[in-house]
């Protein structure tokens, strides 16, 4: 045997391949493998079912104790083959056989007739009537009970293994049981009245801006000639309630084609990959289907930025599905006909790779509607509402700042209860008055107050409304009231008449003195304080601090910001501001609020009667309207300060973070312990 020389190339050695260079062996089919395994199956299961269906083995006995038995009627039935005897006791008796010591309970037994015996057996077994069977009691079970129980369970359990796989594969590569298959909701433009522009109100600068996508998703080709491409994403922001979903299924109604529905958060799942294969599974159903529509509500559900605070786990569930989405949308090219449009209240938080070019194109703001834009909600919300003529929907309007489209049409929807309750035929004016205040007010209470405790909230509740009345630019009072609502024991309603985008140091101060007056009240009147003012300082201290450091109206601060808008503050407290920086917005705001106050104080003191005379004509009628309240405290309405500010126009949108002028008087849940 020669041996190789050394200096023989040696062959490469290939990855995955068996040492020494021989060929894997052949594998058998797979059909092959499952034939023998389902053999072994049949097999075991017929061993295992013979023995269950084996007969349980009888007890032989003597002839003599069978003749005992007999004559105490004590056999049930016999089956007698040639001269042997098989049969069953009525009842377990104790037997001892020959030679044996210990006796056992027989109730199956077996015994022989001797051939001489003269005993006239029969005629004793009739006369203790005893049936002589023909069958042998020990005969195996009929063969379709063996065929059964011999191969049925294997049969069952193979079926239900098959169908389970068979279903799991169908789940478009869903994972076992379906798991990842997209839980989306279709609505086909065959299922029903579809929601059209006609039904959305109050946001025509944004219907504007998808309307192009409803125009190429009905004529493409207009656009395709002419080398343009339809935006791949749409992303719908804005606070909630202003109709991003309503916008959303609006735009597939008017289009007329597949919109699938989902929310972010359903494509989180507990097993871990699930949320991708959803994403998968959903733009596959939507591209068989194209042109199509797939909206996810609450983007910011799994859209939130990665590597922040919030993600400590590195990559987590929510990122995995996160990653499918941007690889699913940046491949499109724009012919599929599947457009995603999304929802979110926080498009602040999101993730920059889901909004970039390519991904989500467009950027759509929904904002609150203006004083048009709820007239016009309004309008919609009550075409299936018989509404009577004394209803004034542009003073309703007017009367409604700072509502988006959730908020009217659930004003609409209280006023109807209302009305039925109140067994009307129509929906009368006093109704939507009613349920403005039920929503804006709160519900009222049926708790009975203390004369002294009365009268302090009624002093409390006329010093916000006389400094509303007094204070340039402060916006006009619309009710006072010091019936139980909520969890006020009083309430000053104000709100302007005309919608206004920016605020003036001069306003938003005026804003705080009014707050303020409640507290100014009690110390002008009683000398002392209650617990009354703590949501009236919630709103002062909100005001002040954002002048301060979000807005630069401080000259100790300047023109910078240095707080984070409200509900973006790190949960760890790292803002990058030093110390020294808060310790001064803090002294700001304090030198602010003290500044106001004396104010208050001084305009309360300055005109006490006018204070008192509001304060008696609230303890009398509970509730003042707005003229009844400009009456009581001798202040002419078109008059008033606080009713047209110098070089002021009363407003109403609120800022971000800006609480609306409605303060309240204590509650007995703010009671001292």
């Amino acid at each position: 045997m020669t041996q190789p020389r050394r200096d023989e190339p040696k062959p490469w050695r290939v990855e995955g391949a068996p040492p020494g260079g021989q060929a894997p062996k052949p594998q058998r089919p797979a059909w092959m493998r499952f034939g023998w395994m389902l053999l072994l199956l049949l097999v075991i299961n017929w061993i295992v079912s013979s023995m269950l269906l084996r007969p349980e083995a009888r007890t032989p006995v003597s002839y003599t104790f069978f003749l005992t038995q007999v004559q105490s009627a004590n056999v049930a039935d016999i089956t007698s083959t040639g001269d042997t005897i098989e049969g069953t006791f009525s009842k377990k008796v104790a037997y001892t056989p020959t030679g044996s010591k210990q006796s056992e309970q027989v109730d199956r037994f077996t015994t022989e007739r001797p051939s001489f015996a003269a005993d006239n057996l029969f005629a004793q077994l009739q006369a203790n009537g005893v049936p002589v069977n023909a069958n042998s009691p020990d005969a195996p079970a009929p063969i379709w009970q063996q065929v059964l129980l011999g191969f049925g369970p294997t049969l069952l359990l193979v079926g239900l293994l098959i169908w389970f796989l068979r279903r799991s594969a169908s789940a478009a590569a869903g994972g076992i049981g379906g798991f990842g298959r997209s839980r989306a909701k279709l609505y086909s433009p065959e299922s029903g009245p579809r929601t059209t522009f006609a039904d959305v109100a109050g946001i025509e600068e944004v219907e504007q801006e998808v309307t192009e996508i409803v125009d190429f998703l009905r004529n493409p080709d207009r656009y395709r000639k002419l080398g343009a491409q339809i935006p791949h994403g749409v992303l719908l922001s804005g606070p909630p309630g202003t109709g991003k979903t309503l916008l959303a299924r609006a735009v597939a109604g008017e289009a007329k084609v597949p919109f699938f529905s989902m929310s972010a958060s359903e494509f989180i799942e507990m097993i871990v990959g699930v949320g991708a294969s959803r994403v998968r599974d959903l733009f596959e159903q939507a591209k068989k289907v194209a042109p199509a529509i797939i909206f996810i509500d609450e983007l910011d559900a799994i859209g939130r930025a990665r590597g922040g605070a919030q993600s400590l786990g590195g990559n987590d569930e929510r990122e995995q599905t996160l990653n499918q989405i941007l690889t699913e949308m940046d491949g499109f090219t724009g012919s599929e006909g599947v457009v995603v449009l999304a929802a979110t209240n926080r498009a602040e938080i999101l993730d920059q790779a889901l909004l970039r070019p390519g991904r989500f194109d467009r950027r759509v703001t929904v904002s609150p509607p203006d004083l048009p834009g709820r007239r016009k909600i309004l309008e919609v919300h009550t075409r299936g509402v018989p509404v009577d003529a004394d209803v004034d929907l542009a003073s309703l309007a007017a009367s409604t700042p700072g509502m988006v489209g959730a908020d009217l049409k659930n004003l609409v929807n209280e006023a109807a209860l209302l009305a039925a309750r109140r067994r009307h035929e129509t929906v009368k004016a006093a109704d939507f008055s009613d349920a403005l205040e039920k929503i804006v007010l709160g519900t009222v209470r049926g708790i009975m107050l203390t004369p002294e405790e009365k009268e302090r909230t009624a002093f409390h509740e006329s010093g916000h409304a006389l400094l509303g009345m007094l204070t340039p630019g402060a916006d006009p009072v619309r009710k006072v009231s010091i019936i139980p609502r909520g969890q006020a024991l009083g309430v000053t309603f104000q709100s302007p008449a005309a919608d206004r985008y920016g605020y003036s140091e001069r306003f938003l101060r005026g804003r705080i003195i009014g707050a303020l007056g409640g507290r100014a009240a009690e110390e002008v009147v009683f000398g002392d304080m209650t617990t009354g003012a703590e949501s009236d300082l919630d709103q002062v201290s909100a005001i002040a601090r954002q002048m301060v450091g979000r807005w630069g109206m401080s000259e100790a601060i300047g023109p910078v910001t240095v707080l984070p808008p409200p509900g973006s503050e790190s949960p760890l407290g790292l803002d990058g501001v030093a110390p020294a920086t808060k310790e001064l917005v803090d002294a700001e705001v304090r030198r602010m609020v003290d500044d106001c106050y004396g104010q208050a104080l001084d305009l309360l003191r300055r005109h006490r009667p006018q204070l008192d005379r509001l304060a008696h004509a609230l303890l009398e009628a509970e509730t003042l309207d707005e003229q009844a309240a400009y009456e009581a405290a001798g202040i002419r309405r078109e008059e008033a300060p606080g009713a047209v500010a110098r070089g002021e126009e009363p407003g109403i949108s609120p800022a971000p973070g800006l609480p609306r002028p409605v303060t309240a008087s204590p509650t007995d849940a703010q009671q001292p312990l």
